[in-house]
C-alpha cells in the first residue's frame, strides 16, 4: 500500500479518536487558503504517495446522496470574466478540471457556504459542492501525486445548509469509517 495522507477540513467532520490507528490524519482548516498550506507543508515532509480527502459537502444533484467518490473537480469561484472563463484561473496552465483516480461525482470548490441556487453548477453538470477540494486536488497536481476523495452530502446547499450541515456531521463520519478500508486501497 502507498504512503497515504487523509486530509480533512475539521475535526468535528472525523474526530481523531476515530481515525484508525496507522493512518496519518491532517485537519487543513476550512477553505482553499488552509487546505492549500496544510498539504503543501504535509508534502513537504511526510512525503505521501496518495492523498485521500473526506469532507462534507452541499448536494446539487438529485443523484448526490450520502457518500460520493469524487472523479473530477472545478473551482466554482474563481470568476476572472473576461480574462477566463468561469473556474479557470487567469494566466495558470492548471486544468479546469482536475481528475481524481477513481469516483463518479462531479465537485465544485469555492471559499463561500452555498445557501441558494447557481445556474452555472447545473449547467456544469456539478454533483455536489465544497469549500477545500479544488485546492487539495491542485496542489496534488503540482506536486505529481495522486489523489481520491469522498464526500458526504450533508445538506441540499439552500438556505438550511447551515442547520443541516451541523446536524447531520455524526453521520458523515460514521459512513466515511464504514468503508474506509475500501478507500484507502489502491486500483
Amino acid at each position: 500500500m502507498p504512503k497515504v495522507l487523509l486530509c480533512v477540513a475539521l475535526e468535528n467532520e472525523l474526530p481523531p479518536s476515530l481515525v484508525p490507528a496507522g493512518i496519518k490524519v491532517i485537519y487543513t482548516g476550512v477553505g482553499k487558503i488552509n487546505a492549500s498550506i496544510a498539504v503543501t507543508n504535509e508534502i513537504n515532509s511526510y512525503k505521501p504517495e496518495l492523498i485521500v480527502n473526506f469532507g462534507t459537502a452541499g448536494g446539487i444533484s438529485s443523484r448526490a446522496l450520502n457518500l460520493c467518490s469524487i472523479k473530477e473537480v472545478v473551482q466554482r469561484d474563481m470568476i476572472a470574466i473576461p480574462l477566463a472563463e468561469r473556474g479557470v484561473t487567469p494566466f495558470d496552465e492548471t486544468p479546469r478540471k482536475l481528475k481524481s483516480i477513481s469516483g463518479e461525482f462531479s465537485c465544485a470548490t469555492g471559499d463561500s457556504f452555498v445557501i441558494g441556487n447557481d445556474p452555472w453548477l447545473i449547467q456544469e453538470n456539478i454533483d455536489l459542492v465544497d469549500m477545500e477540494l479544488f485546492a487539495i486536488a491542485k496542489v496534488c497536481n503540482k506536486f505529481q501525486i495522486p489523489w481520491r476523495a469522498t464526500k458526504y452530502i450533508t445538506d441540499s446547499a439552500d438556505e438550511n445548509a447551515a442547520k443541516n450541515w451541523e446536524h447531520n456531521l455524526e453521520k458523515a463520519h460514521v459512513a466515511f469509517l464504514e468503508t474506509i478500508n475500501e478507500l484507502f486501497h489502491t486500483e
